[in-house]
């Protein structure tokens, strides 16, 4: 049974069942995700409530230790939005209601439905950043370990898929060690975009109540404001659409290094292995190990990279104010850090199995790959480039190249030279301009348990 009065709008007109399945949708699936953030931005409202003289002095504990016992639930798997509830928002006043009666019914005054998601969608995201970097920290450690322990191993480079010069699994690693840095740059930037407080804004147009939004936004940690309280709700989707740029760069970087590592395991390759039991077989194939988790990390980081344009697409040419279609972006969203957060953890545990072949060049595929060392050697002991590029041309073509196998790459960030501990530090840098501690105080002490 539908029970319409459990709608926080509800005004006496019953909706039309279809209408509101349509509506409501998966919505009260993706408002679980947001449940906690709900009781966290409601208790600093009702903190600020109080400071204004909308709420008692006795009623503001009463609340406080209701809504902490809802917040308890939620981390216990033990709550719920109940069928004929609207939504996560509903949900919880109607909780505060049952419990408290009028006191219950106060806490929205100063706050829209709009506002309300929007501040909990920041919250969200803020705390999935945390989590992203977090993974993202331990798959760098794990790519400059293993940069470090095969520093010395010599693999081919390739231009155009065509064996060209030395390289090293050390720079192999490392390459998407560094790569890491700049994607965590541009989720600083998501990070700043999102560390913005909205609420107060109302339904995008402010509110006649005296509210008092530098409190909240000292309360929740938030680093500034969205002031303007029209461009706050234009701001539904922004923060969507720049966390899944960051989100999508990380994507990249994964997929592109499980497209290496499927290559370089194939017999044509046999540069790296793995161990047995991180492989798959074959029905019918007794000696196939194929490596089917870099293969599906690969297809679902890049499916993570079409989010964006998902996005972009769900809320381009959208006016101002609020419209519907911003549901949606829970849907394309939400789902998506967890996506990404296991691909991260998985290829962090496979980056530490990879095991390297150490004798690649032994194959006499790759003796031309040393050409450029002894042209680059001829060119040192004193012959013009342009006449000791020729010389080599010509002793290749008539089959005279003898290669010698020693490199010596010094400059910074080459083969003897990887330049691991500079980025390192990058990346600690990097890390160090999420204000995470900030945050992670003011939630302490709002919730306060």
């Amino acid at each position: 049974m539908k029970l319409d009065n459990q709608y926080i709008w509800f005004k006496g007109t019953s909706v039309n069942d279809a209408v509101e399945r349509f509506t409501v949708g998966s919505d009260r699936d993706m408002d679980i995700y947001l449940a906690r953030f709900d009781v966290l931005g409601t208790i600093a409202h009702i903190r600020m409530l109080e400071s204004i003289g909308l709420l008692t002095s006795e009623e503001l504990p009463v609340l406080e230790e209701e809504l902490r016992a809802i917040y308890r639930r939620i981390l216990d798997n033990d709550f719920c939005i109940e069928e004929g509830v609207e939504d996560v928002h509903s949900q919880v006043e109607l909780i505060l209601t049952r419990k408290l009666g009028d006191a219950g019914k106060k806490i929205h005054s100063g706050r829209s439905r709009n506002d309300q998601v929007l501040l909990d969608i920041k919250l969200f995201v803020r705390s999935r950043i945390e989590e992203t970097v977090k993974s993202v920290e331990l798959l760098f450690d794990a790519l400059i370990s293993q940069s470090e322990r095969y520093k010395d191993v010599l693999m081919p480079g390739y231009t155009h898929m065509q064996v060209a010069m030395p390289s090293s699994f050390g720079l192999w690693f490392g390459a998407y060690a560094e790569s890491l840095t700049d994607d965590l740059r541009l989720m600083r930037a998501a990070w700043q975009v999102a560390n913005q407080n909205p609420l107060g804004s109302a339904a995008g147009y402010g509110s006649s109540f005296p509210l008092n939004r530098t409190m909240t936004t000292a309360l929740l940690g938030f680093d500034d404001m969205n002031y303007n309280v029209v461009y706050a709700q234009m701001g539904r989707g922004k923060t969507e659409k720049s966390v899944s740029f960051a989100m999508a760069s990380i994507a990249a970087t994964l997929s592109r290094f499980s497209a290496d590592a499927c290559m370089y395991m194939s017999q044509n390759f046999g540069f790296i292995t793995l161990p047995d039991e991180l492989t798959t077989g074959s029905s019918i194939m007794p000696h196939k190990k194929n490596p089917d988790v870099f293969e599906l990390i690969r297809a679902k980081c890049n499916r993570i990279q079409a989010l964006p344009n998902e996005i972009t697409l769900i809320v381009n040419n959208l006016p101002s104010g609020y419209f519907r279609d911003m549901q949606i972006l829970k849907e394309a969203l939400f789902p998506a850090f967890n996506e990404l957060k296991n691909c991260l953890d998985m290829l962090t545990y496979m980056v530490g199995q990879i095991i390297v072949n150490r004798n690649i060049l032994d194959d006499e595929r790759y003796r031309y790959m040393f050409s450029v060392e002894v042209l680059n050697r001829l060119t040192l002991s004193g012959k013009p480039f342009r006449d000791a590029y020729k010389e080599l041309g010509t002793a290749i073509n008539e089959g005279r190249f003898n290669p010698e196998k020693n490199v010596e790459h010094t400059h910074e960030g080459s083969i003897g030279n990887l330049c691991n501990d500079k980025i390192r530090k990058k990346m600690e840098r990097v890390i160090e301009e999420f204000s995470f501690e900030k945050v992670n105080k003011a939630i302490a002490l709002i919730i306060d348990f």
